[in-house]
Formats: structure tokens, C-alpha cells, sequence
């Protein structure tokens, strides 16, 4: 080849530039390509994706799941059924500490964003990279709305792209105010408390608008793990979330330093725990709440836990709290009476562990479990015992020493040594305690119940309800399930419906005894005796009434006839039924619920009118509007006239001579007024205790026994333990309240040498006397077919037990709620 050839050849161009300027070149075409491709797949994606997001309906019209509530007639709260706590606020009635301390905990940046905070976005992929997981999130309260209404909590990239799609689409409709809102109320919190609203009374027991800088951080600090940061599951690790938002708060501007210290340093106070009365609740209405509950059940179904219904009970706070109190006092009185019959439980306690703080509290979390406390009643476990002092554990760090003298000779039998050792208090024995004066003492959870009921006896308006001594225990509603033999306290109805049979309070009546043998009984014999096997020749039908004297009601019953006294007391809304037409009747040997002797009683109390006691005053629904509205019968309708008002004059005041120097005298002397009226009531062998009075406002009944019953004791009568329950209620309820005078004499009565009588049963025309006359041969024949049907166990009117029946009890009222 010649140079001339080879030089005719041209050489390659030479590339201009360095070679990494020509990497970073191709680089950026490709990613630039990368990134049009993922903008076209994105739009593809957004364009299929968008009109496919559910509608913002569920937000803008906002109708949450709220729970049943049950109030007071004052307005306090007294029970809530549902799955979710949830008590919805508009955004102008969160408190604006609660407010800054959720974007302090949550999203600092809310009202600058459009709903996603990028550079939290940025970093939270970085790291789901770098550790190939996807556990890292940078939600933001738009994202977490999203998420709460329409979405899964699961980590996805899919599910986060519609997240983000979701976010945006709210963002866009919705003001940052009504997101926020939205968020404060939805969210869930830890214990079925749902919006902060909800959790402040779950925990603290107040609403939210009292909440201060302290609580509303520990609130605040909530939503990142509710199960794990709520105080009533971990309140050290609640605490130390809540010390962060705090500075969080103050850091961002919403604390000034003094602020900021004194939060730091305040001590939160926590309500007890969910299954207490203190769970979020200001008084003990548990019987009242679930009474309610399912009156309304029947006409909502399962809608009733949903749609945020209230219902508005007669119940009074102050007059409920009153009686709560009694009942519990009375109780324990008579327990403190028995003798101590040994401690609950007797645990094998290792040595040393009271050494190991940790492994203390887990045995005695254990014992705890088993025996919650009851109210004041707290559980304990003995560390040691001996008869100068006993120390119980409440926790590793709380132990009680017990060394009063009167306190342990109440169980000294349990201290010695001789003890069985079942009955033996000793370490690891399980015991309760109750606060006594200065002090402590060790009591055992009463076997013994007792139910109260109050209510007004113009319109029937239950005041006070309380079912038994602890609702915790056991649900069985002692004032409405319970049937019981009311012994006495049936005897003012025998009486009444003597007068419109001719008899008056001066009728003189032998007090005599007789018994019929088992020949005339065709059963077994009958003896009937008075209280304390004491007699008098002859009574006046007032004095009989006085001093509770058996054989004159028997005389009284025997002289008007049982048929017609049975039929008499279905005027008082007793169930014919349940009242035998025998001579035992005047005995109290039929059987009464104890609602149904109060609303009995009230027919005295207000003139001869017989009310239907309700509990439900009015129903609305979430927004106030009333649903149902009560509409009672009220005293002075005629249309509800039961008795001659006659007969209410007079057996209203024979009543406050019962108060006044009868069975009832301590009543009165203790309430120091002059217009109480009332009866006790103590069955055979003292196996149903009663007390029933009232005065012209306010008419209410106690009761004692055990649930299988047994005597309470042969010394304990109505008088001795229901009695106090009644006056120590009353001496609450009638705070304030003025005394009434004695109501205008009724036309048609005559008032002769100080005694009452009907116009047409005047003097020498009125029954006079009644003697020691036998039984008639029929009376003898229905009396031993009642004796034989309670040997045989064929007595169906009385149900004394939870659990006893085939059946649920019946209401004492109509199944129709009278609204």
C-alpha cells in the first residue's frame, strides 16, 4: 500500500470531554427515562386508582359508633354499653392543651403540609432500604384519618399508595380543622375508649375540657401504641411517653418553662380500673344502669350499643349514693356481728419472696385475680399474724399493720394456734380489710345481702335503686327479682282493708294465743305465737298495729276473711297469686319483691292513689332529640284512686304512730321529724328482715336475708337491721327538705273520744271487738292445703335466689315501658 493511499484515510473523531462526565450523562437519560416511565405508570395508576376511593361521606356526615349511656336525672353518667367509648366533640370544644399536644406527639408540621410530610417520607424509605423491612412509617394525622376510616393498619407498598392517594383526596375537601377534628374523636385509645373525650373519663374520670397539660401529654402519647403507653396497662411506660411529649410541647412553643415544670411534676391521679365503680363513674348506680339497659333492649336490639342513645333515668345522684352507702354500711354491720369465720383463701407463700419486689407483686396479682376488691372492701394477703398484730400486703410496697385491740379480739378465735386450719389467719392467708376509724380491720366478704329501693310516691319516680351489695358479684337485681316473705310489713294492708270492712283503730281485738291441731289442719299443727312469746289480753286495733302483735292481724284476717284480703291487696299492686287466701297471710306468708312493697306503702303516702314506679324518665338520641318521654300516673288522678281516702288517712296515721311510739320510734327519734311513718317487718325464725316508710315526699324499702335462705340470727329482727339502712338513707335524702304537715281530714270521717271512724261505721255501729273465735271449718281446710303444699314443696310464689328459676323473674311491672 503507497503513503499516499494511507494517508487518504481519515482518523476517528476523538471523544470530547472526561469520562465521568459522560457516565453521569447516561445516567441521568436513564433515570430521566425511569422516572417519565414511573410518571406514566403513575398517572396510569392514579387515573385507574382515583375514581375507585371510596367517597368522604363516612367524614363529612360523621356518625361514629357511640355507645348506650345511662344518666342520672341531674345529668351524671351511670353506666355506658357498647363496644366502643366514644364521646364526639366538635373542634371549638377540644381544649387547646389537648390540641397542641397531639401535633406535638404526632405531627408538629399539620397546618404546613398538604398532608404529607416529605422529608418524614424520605427518611422513613431510606431506612426501610437500608434494612430491607418496611417497619419504618412517617405517618402524618391526614395519613392516620385515612387509614382509621377506610384502610388497614398492615405495612404494604400498596396499601401505602392508597394511603397517599387517600390523603390527598382529603386534603383537598376536608379543612385542616375538621382532619384534626376527625382525628381527635376516631381514634382508638386503649381500654374501648375512642376519641380523646372518651379516654379522659376512662382514665381520669373528668371530661375533657378539665384535663390539664400533664394529662392531655400522657393522653397524647396514647395513639403510638395503645395496648402498651395506655396508664391503666403500663403506667411507668405511660409516664415516660408522656415526659416526652411534654417536651415536645415545650420545645414547639405550646409550654412556657414554668409551664413546663410544673407538668413535669404534677402527679396524675388515675380513676381505678374498668369493672370498678370508679371506672370512669362519679356514684355507684350499677343496678340502676343495668335495669335501664334492658328495659330499653326490647325495643332496640343490638341497635342500642350503636347509635348512640341516652337515657335519662328518675334516679337522683345524691339520693343514689346515699343509698348505696347505707346498704354497704348496714351489711357490714351485721357481718361485724357474726363470728369471723376465717380468711378467704390460704396460700402457700414462699419464703423469702417478700425480698424479690417482682416476684412478690406477681403472687399477689394472683390472689387478686381470684378476690377483686369490693368497693372499699380491699383484698390483702396476711405477711404475718399473731394475736397483738396482723400485717397485710397490698403490694410489695404497701403493707398495713393491724394492732387495735378491739379489731383483733373480732378474730381472735382465727389467731390462736387451736384454730382449724381452715379457719386460721396465718401467712398467705387471703383476707379483707376496710378502712374502721383511724385504722384497719380485717372483715370477711359478706354472705348476707340487702336491697333498698326509693321513690316518690306522687308519680312512682324511683329515686334510689340498690340490688344487692355489690353488682360486681353477681347482676341478680334483689329490689325487682327477689320474692320474699315481707312477715310484718304486710300487716298496714290487712288493716286497711279491715276499715272498709267496719272495723276502726279502736276495735278492741283479743291477743290471746290458740293453736289448731293437725286434725283441724288436715295438716301438720299450727301454732302462731307473737315476737317474744308475749301476750295481752285484749288490744285495740291501733295498739296491735303498734306493737307488731301477731295474733291480732290473725284475728283481724280471721274476721274479714283471707278470699276477701287477697283480693283487697291487689289494690297495692301485689300479685294475687303470691298472697295465699289463708289465715298465715296476715304473717307476711305471701311473697313481695321489695319494689313492690315501696310503691304499696306510697298508696298511704299520697291519699289512696295507686303509681306505677318507673325508672326511665325520657330517651334521646345522640343529637338530644327525645326518642320517648315518660308519661307516669300521678297521685290525685282519680282514674288511679286504689283505697277509700279514708282508709289512707287513717292508715297514715296510725303509720306515724308506728314512728312515733311503736316498733318504729327509733326512726323517728333519730331523723328528729315529726312526719315519718313506717313498719318493720321480720318473718319466722328471722329469715327476711324489712323496714318500709316514707314520708309525704319520699316513700322507700329495705331488706335483709341471705339468697338461700336462712335465719340472720335469732335476736335480729327489721327493726334492728333494715332500719338503719332506711334511716341512715333518709337522713341524706331529707337534707333540705322541710316537714310536711299532716294532710286535710277526708269528708265522711268522725273523730270521737280521739279515735277515727267511718261516717257509716259511726260509734255503736262500728265493729267493737273481736274475741278468741275458732276457725271456721273452711278456713281450717284452705289453711292445711297450704300447709301441706310447703311440706311438699309445692309453694311456687316465692323466689328468693339468682339462678334458681327455669325462668328470668319477671318485672314487677308491665312489660310495656310506660313512656
Amino acid at each position: 500500500m503507497s503513503k499516499s493511499q494511507n494517508s487518504s484515510k481519515k482518523a476517528p473523531p476523538q471523544k470530547s470531554g472526561s469520562p465521568i462526565l459522560r457516565f453521569f450523562v447516561k445516567l441521568g437519560i436513564f433515570c430521566g427515562g425511569i422516572a417519565l416511565c414511573g410518571i406514566l405508570l403513575g398517572g396510569m395508576a392514579l387515573a385507574l386508582a382515583w375514581p375507585n376511593l371510596p367517597d368522604l361521606h363516612a367524614m363529612t356526615d360523621y356518625r361514629p359508633r357511640v355507645p348506650l349511656r345511662i344518666y342520672t336525672n341531674d345529668h351524671v353518667l351511670i353506666g355506658e354499653f357498647g363496644e366502643e367509648r366514644r364521646n364526639v366533640l366538635r373542634f371549638d370544644e377540644i381544649p387547646d392543651v389537648m390540641k397542641s399536644a397531639v401535633l406535638a406527639a404526632e405531627d408538629d408540621r399539620f397546618y404546613e403540609h398538604g398532608g404529607i410530610d416529605w422529608m418524614g417520607v424520605a427518611r422513613a424509605g431510606l431506612t426501610n432500604l437500608v434494612s430491607m423491612s418496611k417497619s419504618q412509617g412517617a405517618s402524618t394525622i391526614t395519613m392516620q384519618v385515612a387509614r382509621n376510616f377506610y384502610l388497614s393498619s398492615e405495612k404494604t407498598y400498596s396499601r401505602k399508595f392508597y394511603e397517599l392517594l387517600l390523603t390527598f383526596k382529603i386534603e383537598s375537601e376536608l379543612t385542616k380543622n375538621q382532619i384534626l377534628e376527625l382525628y381527635m374523636n376516631q381514634i382508638y385509645l386503649g381500654h374501648r375508649a375512642y376519641g380523646f373525650a372518651a379516654a379522659s373519663r376512662t382514665y381520669f374520670g373528668k371530661p375533657l375540657s378539665e384535663v390539664t397539660a400533664a394529662e392531655a401529654a400522657m393522653l397524647a402519647g396514647i395513639p403510638k401504641a395503645p395496648s402498651r403507653f395506655n396508664p391503666i396497662a403500663n403506667f411507668k411506660r405511660s409516664e415516660i411517653r408522656q415526659h416526652y411529649v411534654l417536651g415536645r410541647m415545650h420545645s414547639l412553643g405550646y409550654l412556657t418553662d414554668a409551664e413546663y415544670q410544673q407538668a413535669k411534676s404534677q402527679q396524675i391521679v388515675m380513676k381505678a380500673a374498668e369493672g370498678t365503680p370508679a371506672g370512669g363513674y362519679a356514684i355507684h348506680g350499677e343496678y340502676v344502669a343495668e335495669l335501664a339497659r334492658q328495659l330499653l333492649y326490647g325495643v332496640y336490639q343490638d341497635e342500642l350499643y350503636s347509635r348512640g342513645i341516652n337515657i335519662y333515668t328518675t334516679v337522683s345522684s345524691k339520693d343514689q349514693e346515699a343509698a348505696y352507702n347505707a346498704v354497704r354500711d348496714g351489711v357490714l354491720q351485721y357481718t361485724r356481728r357474726a363470728v369471723y369465720p376465717g380468711p378467704e383463701e390460704q396460700l402457700q407463700m414462699p419464703d423469702g419472696i417478700e425480698n424479690d419486689a417482682q416476684a412478690l407483686d406477681d403472687f399477689l396479682d394472683t390472689a387478686f385475680e381470684k378476690y377483686p376488691d369490693s368497693g372499699d372492701l380491699l383484698t390483702g394477703v396476711i405477711l404475718s399474724a399473731s394475736p397483738t398484730e396482723i400485717k397485710v400486703m397490698r403490694s410489695a410496697s404497701e403493707v398495713i399493720s393491724i394492732t387495735d385491740k378491739k379489731v383483733l379480739n373480732v378474730v381472735a378465735r382465727s389467731l390462736s394456734a387451736k384454730a382449724p386450719e381452715d379457719k386460721r389467719l396465718k401467712r398467705g392467708s387471703v383476707v379483707y380489710i376496710h378502712k374502721f376509724g383511724d385504722g384497719w380491720e380485717v372483715i370477711n366478704m359478706p354472705a348476707v345481702q340487702a336491697a333498698f329501693v326509693a321513690l316518690s310516691p306522687q308519680d312512682g319516680a324511683i329515686r334510689a335503686m340498690v340490688g344487692g351489695f355489690d353488682f360486681y358479684r353477681g347482676k341478680f337485681n334483689r329490689v325487682t327479682q327477689a320474692w320474699r316473705q315481707p312477715g310484718s310489713n304486710i300487716k298496714p294492708f290487712i288493716y286497711a282493708a279491715s276499715l272498709e270492712r267496719g272495723l276502726t283503730p279502736a276495735t278492741q281485738i283479743s291477743d290471746q294465743p290458740f293453736q289448731l291441731s293437725a286434725a283441724q289442719t288436715g295438716s301438720k299443727p299450727w301454732n302462731p305465737k307473737n315476737y317474744g312469746n308475749t301476750y295481752e289480753p285484749m288490744l285495740t286495733m291501733r295498739q296491735g298495729l303498734y306493737k307488731s302483735k301477731n295474733m291480732v292481724s290473725i284475728r283481724i284476717l280471721q274476721a274479714i276473711g283471707p278470699q276477701y284480703a287477697q283480693d283487697y291487696l291487689t289494690r297495692f299492686g301485689f300479685d294475687k297469686a303470691r298472697q295465699p287466701a289463708v289465715l298465715p297471710l296476715a304473717l307476711g306468708a305471701g311473697s313481695v319483691t321489695p319494689l313492690q312493697l315501696a310503691g304499696a306503702y306510697a298508696v298511704f303516702a299520697n291519699g289512696g292513689y295507686r303509681i306505677a314506679p318507673y325508672l326511665i324518665e325520657r330517651v334521646t338520641d345522640s343529637s338530644g332529640k327525645v326518642l320517648m318521654q315518660s308519661k307516669p300516673i300521678v297521685a290525685g288522678d282519680e282514674a288511679a284512686r286504689a283505697i277509700d281516702p279514708r282508709t289512707a288517712f287513717v292508715m297514715d296515721d296510725m303509720l306515724r304512730g308506728v314512728a312515733t311510739s311503736g316498733t318504729a320510734a327509733r326512726a323517728r327519734a333519730m331523723l328528729k321529724r315529726s312526719d315519718i311513718a313506717g313498719k318493720t317487718g321480720t318473718t319466722n325464725e328471722s329469715v327476711d328482715a324489712w323496714f318500709s316508710g316514707y314520708t309525704p315526699s319520699l316513700v322507700a324499702t329495705a331488706w335483709m336475708g341471705f339468697d338461700q335462705p336462712k335465719s340472720l340470727g335469732s335476736r335480729e329482727t327489721g327493726g334492728g337491721i333494715s332500719m338503719p339502712i332506711w334511716v341512715e338513707y333518709m337522713s341524706e335524702a331529707l337534707k333540705g327538705v322541710p316537714e310536711q304537715k299532716t294532710r286535710q281530714r277526708p269528708e265522711g270521717l268522725i273523730v270521737d273520744r280521739g279515735e277515727y271512724y267511718f261516717s257509716e261505721f259511726p260509734p255503736g255501729q262500728a265493729v267493737a271487738r273481736l274475741g278468741l273465735s275458732e276457725p271456721t271449718p273452711a278456713e281450717t281446710d284452705q289453711l292445711g292445703d297450704f300447709l301441706n303444699d310447703l311440706a311438699s314443696g309445692r309453694d311456687n310464689s316465692i323466689r328468693v335466689s339468682p339462678n334458681m328459676s327455669s325462668g328470668q323473674q319477671a318485672m314487677p311491672w308491665n312489660d310495656k315501658i310506660p313512656f
